[in-house]
């Protein structure tokens, strides 16, 4: 048959994803099975959806909500979205200008599809989860990673974000707290950005997936620190609410005289193409975002307990040394290469194939700022984490 196939879905990566290949060929080589700290779903690991979600959507179910929802999302969930934001995050949404995407990588998608066109360039931290630069290259545009300063616990370089922006720049990304490196930004931060943009008149956009998921440090959402600039803000319920299956995520925009509303209507048009997402997922999803959150004080001490014993763990490895992430539940620890493999990737797939233990190669993050990296999560219980610690030191030890 006679294919062509475009180079951009060709030449789509993502490298959280793209290493379970790596990892299913070695179960089927090996005849073991791996360990996997690469994605961030608790689900797989020994964690729970609250049962009262489960319930809500059961019932959803039984009333019926089998149905095309509308394109934007159910009132009910938009609303829920609103009146989460304001209790949680201290800050007012209109329900009636928020979107309900298939969790944020669509609303990832939307956003690169509205804003993004050949030759356009659009700045996001380094590093970021991977859909962000995925996407804006397949759009046609390029993504431009900013800085973040590792040694100030991976903090935005606000000159280095500032000194590249020109007449090409779509939009800024902000991540806080950061996937993959679990930082929480400050508020003096957020706030120089937030200036930046307004200076420059360029769409600010905050992914706040992570925000209840902190451990010493509160999260800020931008729109607070952002005073009258204006604000397109990411979230949803796969991570704090333990449903990533649900797929189920929602985009807010925050202005002041309807600056955003050319761009809220170009998603919602991308988002009729769709027609809808889950109808009662969007139900259960309500439910739980107008919970009192009294699943997370227990979400955090296990997670607490974890990102410790990983941490100390990789910090007591040779050639291997991380910062303590504020948020999440990812660690980006840093290599020393020595020669001993011409990147972090050849790193990843070497301790894969030698160990069984899979992690993700930091430059799937950012091929600058992630690079001799990767990251890990720690969401397998601590039997879990401990094995793979142990494989990882002794496999280093042997190098």
């Amino acid at each position: 048959m006679n294919l062509t196939i475009t180079d951009r879905a060709a030449n789509l990566r993502n490298a959280i994803h793209d290493i379970v290949v790596t990892a299913k060929r070695y179960e089927k080589t090996k005849g073991q099975t791996a360990l996997y700290l690469n994605i961030g779903d608790p689900i797989k690991y020994d964690w729970k959806t609250p049962e009262f979600m489960i319930s809500a959507f059961h019932k959803a179910l039984r009333d019926g909500a089998n149905y095309y929802a509308p394109s934007e999302g159910l009132d009910d969930l938009k609303h829920a979205a609103a009146e989460k934001e304001k209790r949680v995050n201290g800050i007012d949404i209109d329900p009636s200008r928020v979107l309900a995407t298939s969790g944020v990588s669509e609303a990832i998608e939307f956003l690169a599809g509205a804003l993004v066109s050949n030759d356009s360039e659009f700045l996001i931290p380094g590093p970021a989860y991977p859909p962000y630069r995925a996407y804006m290259s397949y759009f046609g545009g390029a993504p431009v990673t900013y800085r973040t300063i590792e040694e100030e616990n991976w903090s935005p370089d606000v000159d280095d974000l500032r000194s590249k922006i020109n007449e090409k720049t779509a939009g800024i990304l902000v991540i806080s707290p950061n996937n993959p490196v679990g930082t929480v930004y400050d508020h003096k931060v957020l706030k120089e950005i937030a200036n930046i943009a307004g200076e420059y008149n360029l769409p600010l956009i905050s992914d706040e997936i992570y925000d209840q998921l902190t451990f010493d440090k509160d999260h800020t959402p931008m729109v607070k620190a952002a005073g009258d600039v204006p604000v397109v803000g990411f979230n949803g319920v796969s991570k704090v609410y333990l449903a990533p299956g649900w797929r189920v995520g929602y985009v807010y925009f925050h202005d002041n005289d309807g600056e955003l509303e050319p761009l809220r209507n170009a998603m919602v048009r991308q988002a009729r193409m769709r027609i809808s997402i889950n109808a009662p997922a969007q139900l259960a999803t309500a439910a739980a975002l107008r919970s009192d959150g009294s699943h997370l004080k227990e979400v955090m001490r296990r997670l607490r307990e974890r990102r410790n014993l990983i941490v100390a763990r990789l910090n007591s490895i040779d050639s291997i040394s991380t910062t303590t992430p504020d948020a999440a539940f990812y660690v980006m620890p840093k290599i020393d290469l020595r020669n001993r493999w011409k990147n972090d990737t050849e790193f990843v797939l070497d301790i894969l194939n030698e160990t069984g233990v899979v992690f993700v190669p930091g430059s799937g993050f950012c091929p600058k700022y992630g690079a001799s990296h990767f990251r890990s999560v720690y969401l397998p219980p601590p039997e879990t984490i401990t094995e793979a610690m142990d494989r990882l030191e002794k496999f280093m030890e042997k190098r």
